[in-house]
């Protein structure tokens, strides 16, 4: 069984133009993921400043991204945090909320995602505020799925300490609360979790009343941490069996589009192939595809020194990483070379300006 597969575009960092989205997209689509799911940190009019409407050359580009999407045959959704709607929610809110919608609306949705991942949660009566917003959200808009992910999204110690003592009983007030049609978006164990196994899931779906649908974070890389290494490596830690435990399975992929596609490959092959999948065998197979059999070979000798070593400590190999990328025309080679000059590092004021 290969459950539904999909991509949240839900990092921090610098955003993908609209060209490598489509050309994401379109990879993905062929390897049978189902929906894509926009809403970058960095794109403030869906979070920052989410009451202000997108400029209208932002509109036009969501609205043929939209169409895109479903002429490939995956279903398109905007991801919008509204902050500071929920204490209070108010007059205001509510008005801004229903200008926001109309615009997704005739932007042209399939589905609709309301996020409070990364703000502070150490707020009173959190899950039934979270939870009318997402109601009234749901009852105003045209996009036929509606999504949410709660600001405790993983059972992580961590989000406590960043953004505050998570509520008692959180998750199981808010599966009461929620409709039963919502789908949550959960990232496991961990925010990036190393497994993701049948019993985790089976107690979190208890708690929500429903399966979760994965907010997988990797490949991203993201952040100060992060984004000194390139996530290239196949899926790991997510047995086939875990298929019929969850509503949906989606990656947030790395600040690399073409790169992130290596992985992303992966994933469907690890839900294809069950107890058959060998990690190393996909990594080669889904390398081979994307990028021809001398590059695939080329980075498989180099995963070490991208994925594990880290940009620091590559040191003066970083030149000699370029000199070897630099014969190749082709745009993940290009993306290797970006990083490898340390475009794509961020730092912790960016993540916290997002």
């Amino acid at each position: 069984m290969i459950p539904e597969l999909g991509l949240i575009e839900g990092r921090f960092g610098r955003p993908w133009s609209w060209a490598e989205r489509a050309d994401v997209m379109q990879r993905l689509a062929g390897a049978g993921y189902a929906f894509y799911h926009y809403g970058p940190k960095a794109d403030r009019h869906l979070r920052r400043t989410w009451r202000e409407p997108h400029p209208a050359d932002e509109v036009a580009a969501l609205a043929a991204f939209s169409a895109q999407c479903r002429a490939a045959g995956m279903r398109f959704g905007i991801a919008l945090t509204p902050v500071g709607a929920t204490h209070p929610f108010d007059a205001a809110s509510r008005h801004d909320l229903r200008q926001r919608l109309a615009a997704f609306d005739a932007i042209g949705i399939d589905d609709l995602a309301i996020l409070f991942d990364d703000l502070r949660g150490d707020l009173p009566d959190l899950a039934r505020a979270q939870a009318e917003v997402v109601d009234f959200c749901a009852s105003r808009t045209r996009a036929t799925r509606i999504y949410f992910c709660p600001s405790y999204y993983s059972d992580d110690p961590v989000l406590d300490l960043v953004f505050g003592q998570r509520p008692p009983d959180y998750l199981a007030e808010l599966g009461r609360l929620l409709d039963p049609a919502v789908r949550v978006y959960w990232t496991g164990e961990e925010v990036c979790s190393r497994e993701i196994g049948v019993a985790h899931l089976d107690r979190v779906a208890a708690d929500l009343g429903r399966p979760v649908c994965l907010w997988d974070n990797y490949p991203v890389n993201d952040g100060a941490r992060m984004s000194r290494f390139l996530h290239l490596r196949a899926f790991t830690g997510r047995p086939a069996t875990i298929a019929d435990r969850i509503s949906g399975h989606a990656i947030n992929p790395a600040m690399q589009p073409v790169l992130s596609c290596i992985p992303a490959l992966t994933l469907a092959a690890n839900y294809a192939e069950g107890e058959q999948y060998a990690y190393g065998a996909a990594f080669a197979t889904a390398a081979r595809s994307l990028l021809g059999d001398v590059f695939a070979a080329m980075l498989q000798q180099d995963l070490p020194a991208l994925q594990d070593v880290g940009w620091e400590r590559l040191g003066p190999r970083r030149d000699r990483l370029r000199e070897r990328y630099a014969a190749i025309d082709h745009p993940a080679a290009r993306e290797i070379i970006q990083w490898l000059a340390g475009k794509d590092l961020m730092t912790d004021d960016e993540v916290k300006t997002q």
